[in-house]
């Protein structure tokens, strides 16, 4: 089975029992500041899964694009996957166990074909680690015995095994029941179902989500009870196809392939380092696709490390200089008729490797260099390779291992703290438009933002987007995709088209729409794929006076004529192509 069919086979099955097909979600989380990536199909359905109505209904279903960064050190084995997708059905106060265990058992023995005898499930044993007050699952082990599942292959296992959730700090969690396939072709499965033997694969669990903790780590009951399923795309298709391992499917033969043409060795032979690539270009074109650039912080330095560690193997490997570029054509390959927005954004991918990757060669073989003169490496030596040679405290400690030696990472975490402050970001209102509050002066700030980033592409071109923002009630900072130092004559000329739109006293005003009509009529949006099926899109003026329209939560003034003077106070380099702009208003 190709992975394409699978996708459509698990979404065509749920339209059949009622449930809308919504699009994947951003991966950035909109509505969750505690974690930096969307780790599972239910992290964009927070708000409806606390009770909020969805405008598609109470039965959903999709496949959601997902970042995991914890096991990004257990790369190159068999299972795990920077990137994957996440195969899930909801029900929002609407169905519960009964349904939900038919429906999954339905799927897999009718849909995919699993004999009972490759099958085995297991169920929440209750006891401390979830709510404490949680029951034992008996409920869905009564199901499962009802659909033909023998005892002998139903295990109740505690809560680091069948509890799940929240997602982040904070959020409904719950109960699971999880479904397993025995792997092997030429041994049959035991009659007893252990857990513990490797040989049975996870391939989906449904999550009764009865319960939600709050910020103090205190369980509630939950006033809507929801159903939230998990089915991850590439285990479920590697062992429907017999494999041992994701990297042999249609999801990343053609990436290897193309590494074996490029480095002109075999899989076979450097297993770990193919997939290592393999897996971390994949990723980082999914993030290049949400305009997240290469940085010290945040998603930056997540999407950092994934390319210079994939650098690092290539060298392992001999690839030629521009092979990240290369490797790109593949994933975009793989993914164009479900992601048809790799292929939009494929140009700008390509450029951000090979900016990143020029970045790091200047540097590597110095520090590489640097690195085998030291015997022991202290929090400092490792500070020095970071701040001097780029290279993140992950890949100093892999050089470190395969040369038998330690590092002190924790004398390293003081030296950074104590240097950069790297631990301090802009997470102030990083999910409220950047704004530290919604006093007047940060309001009139905020509009004045959505006028400058007008005067910026009527000056430099429409190439320019924005990039992030940080507005306080003393001044607006506002970063932009742009290559060039901006002159004294352009920083002037946007000055004065802000300050001609203020002097007009045009009218700001919004509209409430379908986020496909906002892009029809061209609105600007900051990773558009995360925002729900309806948007505010905020204009300034009207008719012919129309100067501005970008998706935004707001606050803004009533009219321009409000802001006072606007000046550009500096103009600086934020990162590589993005340029970074302080304004105020006097």
């Amino acid at each position: 089975m190709k992975s394409d069919e699978l996708r459509q086979k698990f979404l065509n099955f749920f339209e059949k029992k009622g449930h809308k097909i919504i699009p994947s979600g951003s991966l950035v989380p909109k509505d969750d500041s505690t974690v930096l990536f969307t780790t599972a199909g239910m992290h964009p359905l927070v708000p409806f899964l606390l009770g909020e109505k969805h405008p598609a209904g109470k039965r959903l279903a999709s496949c959601q694009k997902c970042i995991r960064t914890d096991d990004i050190d257990d790369v190159g084995d068999d299972t795990h996957n920077t990137f994957f997708e996440m195969l899930g059905n909801w029900s929002l106060g609407d169905y519960w166990k009964e349904e939900a265990i038919k429906w999954s058992f339905e799927f897999l023995t009718k849909e995919l074909n699993i004999s009972l005898d490759r099958f085995a499930v297991s169920c929440f044993a209750g006891g401390p680690g979830g709510c404490p007050d949680a029951p034992k699952d008996e409920e869905s082990a009564k199901i499962w015995e009802s659909l033909g599942v023998k005892k002998e292959r139903i295990a109740f296992l505690p809560k680091e095994d069948n509890w799940w959730g929240p997602a982040g700090q904070t959020g409904p969690c719950g109960p699971d029941t999880e479904m397993f396939y025995w792997k092997l072709n030429d041994k049959p499965a035991p009659e007893v179902f252990d857990a513990k033997d490797k040989n049975w694969v996870e391939i989906w669990n449904d999550v009764f989500m009865q319960y939600v903790k709050d910020e103090s780590g205190n369980f509630m009951g939950a006033e809507q009870k929801n159903v939230d399923t998990g089915m991850g795309l590439e285990r479920t298709i590697a062992v429907l196809n017999g494999k041992e391992n994701v990297y042999e499917t249609d999801l990343f033969l053609p990436i290897i392939k193309k590494i074996e043409e490029l480095s002109g060795k075999k899989y076979g032979d450097y297993k770990k380092e193919f997939r290592i690539i393999a897996d971390h270009v994949k990723a980082s074109v999914f993030l290049a696709s949400e305009q997240i650039m290469p940085s010290n912080v945040q998603h930056g330095y997540i999407l950092r490390r994934l390319l210079r560690r994939a650098i690092r193997y290539g060298k392992i490997l001999q690839m030629p200089e521009d092979f990240l570029a290369d490797l790109i054509k593949s994933v975009v390959e793989i993914y164009k008729s479900t992601y048809p927005e790799l292929a939009e954004s494929e140009e700008g991918a390509v450029f951000i490797v090979r900016q990143e990757q020029k970045k790091f060669e200047k540097t590597l073989e110095n520090g590489l260099k640097e690195f085998e003169k030291l015997d022991n490496i202290s929090g400092k030596d490792a500070f020095n390779l970071y701040q001097t040679y780029g290279f993140p405290i992950e890949i100093t400690e892999e050089l470190a291992k395969e040369k038998g030696i330690k590092v002190d990472v924790e004398d390293f975490e003081n030296e950074l703290k104590k240097h950069q402050e790297l631990s301090r970001t802009a997470s102030v209102g990083m999910f409220k438009g950047g704004l530290a509050d919604a006093s007047e002066q940060t309001t009139k700030l905020h509009t004045a933002a959505h006028l400058m980033l007008a005067g910026l592409r009527k000056v430099l071109g429409g190439h320019v987007v924005q990039k992030g923002s940080n507005i306080s009630a003393e001044r607006l900072r506002f970063d932009f995709l742009h290559k060039e130092k901006m002159t004294s004559g352009q920083i002037k000329d946007v000055e004065n088209f802000v300050n001609g739109i203020i002097e007009k006293d045009l009218p700001v005003w919004f509209e409430e729409m379908p986020l496909e009509k906002a892009k029809e009529i061209n609105a600007m949006g900051i990773f558009e794929s995360k925002y729900g099926e309806k948007v505010k899109v905020y204009f300034v003026g009207k008719g012919d006076e129309n100067v501005s329209k970008e998706i935004c939560g707001g606050p803004h003034v009533e009219r321009t004529g409000v802001l006072g003077h606007f000046k550009i106070i500096k103009e600086e380099s934020s990162s590589s192509g993005i340029r970074r702009i302080k304004a105020i208003l006097e």
